[in-house]
This record gives C-alpha cells, sequence and structure tokens, in this order.
C-alpha cells in the first residue's frame, strides 16, 4: 500500500518545479482558448438578448461595412460591433455623442479578453436625442453653406416640364397633379420613391441627381423645377428628408427646387436647402406655376391698357394738329404774292422778246447786203486764183529734195566718225566681257574671270591674270606703236 504522504509532504510540492496531481483532484487544468470559450458560451446563454442605453463613442466604419463603437454611460463603457447586414439596414447615421438603444447579444472577443456586444439593431433613445442629433447636424451643414441665402436660385415664372419626387401610391402625387390642372395644365414628370423608412434617402437622394442629369432636347424633357413632396408626420416618419445625403443633393441640384416635405408646422433640413420651401404639398403646386384663367385676365387687361394708350396718344396727336392747322395762313394768301410777280415776269418776258425781235431783224439786215450773188461770186473766183497760184512746180520739189540728201549724207559721215569698231581697221582692239559689255579701265577688268578681244578680223577670249587657257592661242605682241592693254 502506498504510504500516505504527510502535511509537511504536501507543502514541499505545492512550491516544487513540476506540477504534480494530488489524489482525489479531478479538475485538470484548461487551456487558454479552452477557458475563453466556456466564458463565451456562459456570457452568450445568460445574456442571449439584451438592449442597453448608452451614448456612442468612437463609432467607425470598416471598409467591409462593418460598424464599431463604443456604448457609454456616466460610470462604464461597453464595446459594440454591428455586422455588415444589419449596419446597412440602419435608419439614421450614427455619430459620436448620439444616445441610441442597442439590442443584441453579450459575447466575449478572446483576442483582447474583452466582453462586448453584437448589436442586430439600433435605434435614437427617445425623440429628445432624435433633436439633438438634428440639431447637430444642421449646424453642421449650415456651417458649410448649404442653407446660406447667398445659393438661393429664383423659381421660373412659367415651368413648361415639372419634376415631382414622391410616392406614387400617396394622396401627395394626387394633390399636386390636381392642383396643377386646376391652375395651369403642365407636363409632369415623376420619379417614385419611397418616402419613409429603409433606403428612403437614398432613393430620393438618386432621384435629385436623376433629374440634374437629364441633357436638354433629349427624350426625356428636363424639368424646369423639382418639387419634393411628401405628407405630415412624426419627426421619425419625416426623418429621411432630415439625412445629410438628402441634404446635400438637393444643394446640388442643378434644377430650382421646392420642399414641400409635412404640413405647415413640420421642418426639416430639406427646408433649409432647397430654394423654397412650401408649408404643403399642394401649396408647392400653387407656388409652382400661376393661374392660367388669371394670367388670360392680365393679358387681356394689359391689352386693352395698350389699345387705349394708343387711342389716346392718336387723339392728342390729331388735336395738336388740328391746333397748329389753324394757325397756319390760307394757301390763297401764301400765292398771291407770287401770283403777282409771275404776272409781272410774264409781261417783262413779252417786252423782251418783241425787242429781242428787232434786233435780230436789224443785224439781219445789216449782213443781208454782203451775201448778194454777185459778190458771193466774185469772192470765189478770187480764191480760185489764189488756189491756181499755189499749184507745185519741179524745181521746188527737187530743191527739197535736195536738201533732205545733204543732211542725210552729213549724219552718216557722223556716224562713221562714231562707230566704236572703225578704230579696229587702224589696230585698235576693243576690250570686252563675255556678256559683251565694253571694259574701260583696268580695275574693271581685273575682276572679269574671262575678257573677250575684238580686232579687225576676228575675237580672241583671254583671262585677265595667270597662265593662258589650254587650247587658247599664245599671246601675240602687238604691232608697233599699239601699248599693251595688261
Amino acid at each position: 500500500m502506498p504510504v500516505p504522504s504527510s502535511p509537511d509532504d504536501d507543502d514541499l510540492n505545492a512550491g516544487g518545479l513540476l506540477a504534480r496531481e494530488s489524489a482525489g483532484d479531478n479538475a485538470a487544468p484548461l487551456s487558454i482558448t479552452e477557458i475563453s470559450q466556456q466564458l463565451k458560451r456562459t456570457v452568450e446563454d445568460r445574456f442571449g438578448f439584451v438592449r442597453l442605453r448608452g451614448e456612442l463613442s468612437g463609432v467607425k466604419r470598416a471598409a467591409s461595412g462593418h460598424l464599431y463603437c463604443s456604448l457609454k454611460d456616466e460610470g462604464a463603457k461597453i464595446d459594440a460591433v454591428m455586422w455588415r447586414g444589419n449596419a446597412s439596414r440602419l435608419s439614421f447615421l450614427p455619430e459620436d455623442g448620439v444616445e441610441v438603444i442597442a439590442s443584441g447579444k453579450l459575447t466575449t472577443y478572446p483576442g483582447r479578453s474583452a466582453y462586448q456586444i453584437v448589436v442586430d439593431r439600433m435605434e435614437i433613445a427617445g425623440e429628445g436625442a432624435l433633436l439633438a442629433l438634428l440639431a447637430k447636424l444642421k449646424a453642421r451643414l449650415e456651417a458649410e453653406g448649404l442653407f446660406s441665402a447667398t445659393r438661393k436660385r429664383p423659381l421660373p415664372f412659367m415651368p413648361r416640364v415639372i419634376g415631382v419626387i414622391t410616392s406614387p401610391t400617396g394622396a401627395v402625387i394626387r394633390d399636386i397633379l390636381h392642383r396643377l390642372a386646376d391652375r395651369f395644365p403642365s407636363h409632369v414628370l415623376v420619379w417614385p420613391v419611397n418616402v419613409q423608412g429603409q433606403g428612403a434617402a437614398s432613393q430620393v437622394a438618386a432621384a435629385l441627381r436623376g433629374f440634374s442629369a437629364i441633357q436638354p432636347g433629349g427624350v426625356i424633357p428636363r424639368p424646369d423645377l423639382l418639387i419634393v413632396a411628401r405628407g405630415g408626420g412624426s419627426i421619425e416618419d419625416l426623418w429621411s428628408f432630415n439625412e445629410e445625403e438628402v441634404v446635400r443633393a438637393i444643394a446640388a441640384s442643378t434644377i430650382p427646387v421646392i420642399s414641400a416635405v409635412g404640413h405647415e408646422t413640420d421642418t426639416t433640413l430639406a427646408d433649409f436647402a432647397a430654394d423654397l420651401r412650401a408649408p404643403t404639398p399642394t401649396a408647392a403646386a400653387e407656388i409652382a406655376v400661376p393661374v392660367h384663367g388669371e394670367l388670360s385676365a392680365t393679358l387681356a387687361e394689359l391689352y386693352a391698357r395698350q389699345q387705349r394708350a394708343v387711342l389716346r396718344l392718336v387723339g392728342q396727336s390729331r388735336e395738336r394738329l388740328a391746333a397748329r392747322a389753324e394757325r397756319l395762313p390760307q394757301p390763297q394768301a401764301l400765292l398771291q404774292g407770287q401770283a403777282q410777280k409771275l404776272d409781272d415776269l410774264g409781261e417783262r418776258l413779252t417786252r423782251a422778246l418783241g425787242h429781242r425781235t428787232e434786233i435780230a431783224a436789224q443785224v439781219l439786215a445789216r449782213h443781208a447786203g454782203a451775201l448778194r450773188p454777185a459778190l458771193l461770186t466774185q469772192r470765189f473766183m478770187r480764191e480760185c486764183e489764189r488756189l491756181r497760184a499755189q499749184r507745185l512746180r519741179p524745181e521746188m520739189v527737187l530743191q527739197r529734195i535736195a536738201t533732205a540728201r545733204a543732211r542725210v549724207e552729213a549724219l552718216d559721215r557722223l556716224r562713221l566718225q562714231l562707230d566704236p569698231r572703225a578704230p579696229l581697221q587702224r589696230g585698235y582692239v576693243l576690250v570686252t566681257t563675255a556678256e559683251g559689255q565694253v571694259v574701260k579701265d583696268r580695275a574693271t577688268a581685273a575682276t572679269k574671270p574671262a575678257l573677250r578681244l575684238e580686232f579687225a578680223d576676228g575675237t580672241l577670249d583671254v583671262a585677265p591674270a595667270g597662265a593662258p587657257p589650254r587650247g587658247s592661242p599664245r599671246k601675240v605682241a602687238p604691232p608697233a606703236g599699239q601699248q599693251e592693254l595688261f
């Protein structure tokens, strides 16, 4: 039989180097993973479903879509994680400082020896927290200038096409269409969206961007005005129109926007970002278009005023013309002086014509004596005698020819004296260039590549310096009495 160990032996083994199992000990040592798994099962079994209220802190969304944050109150803090599927269904954008109620189960994270809550559902903790989140978002967007009055655009007076973003099944679209048909029938494009619940904000923002992307002149007409409309409801029902995505889409719209969300007492951030806020969807339709009957009446009144103004102007002009016409003299009075002057000139013309006729008769009588036939015949005979006396005699013609011949001979002798080639017969030489230009001095000859010497019996090409070209005749000494050219 084994000898039982004494208490002293147990004390010695307790501080030994090797782990020993005591008799009757059935608690085997656990690994870290095993104890972590047991703790995880215990916590999850005990707290399989909990609802926690706290303030969000350290909110961040991973690239995978999972949401990580912490929930805290005045005395403690717990880590929280929300997987991608549940995080994508959130109806609000989680931010630090927002008080929420999170539903889920507690679990542990062995990697950090920490416990955390896996959130399945997250809601804002009451209307007060929702209003606080709204005020915070409003202040941030207002600081960016999205609500500035300077960026508000005027609405078109008479839009040809109106785009409406609302639910296609609610009473809002019927009210808008009915009001537009009563006031001014227009071309309406409806972009159906959800106006409440999950994904409503994304649909409204996509509709705003879609209308802005329509190009003018395309198959689908581009709206001149947009109406974002929804019926009344609680702040939770209207929360989609407080989302940052919707506010930024309204501010970025290239088409003027009327916000008609809720009743007259309801206010959303979309109202601040829109170019104009309408108290109700029906009021938005009234603001969008004028009344057709009122426009017709206004045009008729303006046309009548125009006609009255024209007729009044014509009447005043007629009165002024009549007043001026009364002050004008009678036409007979204006022509009396000219008629009298015309009579005087007529009488003077008659007397002048008679006097001129008498003078002409006297001149004719004075010259008529010189035109008697005997005098004309005598003058004709005298001119004939002068013509016979001017007939050409041969001696006169021969004398003229002799004079002309003498002049021609004198000119020919002068030509022979001035002929530049005449001295060639006496032993002189004419120096020219290859082009036939006469060379008169040595400086000019030195600049020419070749010269031509013209003798009485022919020409000779020479170079002005150096040896003569091959094949050229030898230079002949000038005859006695002739100077050397070079």
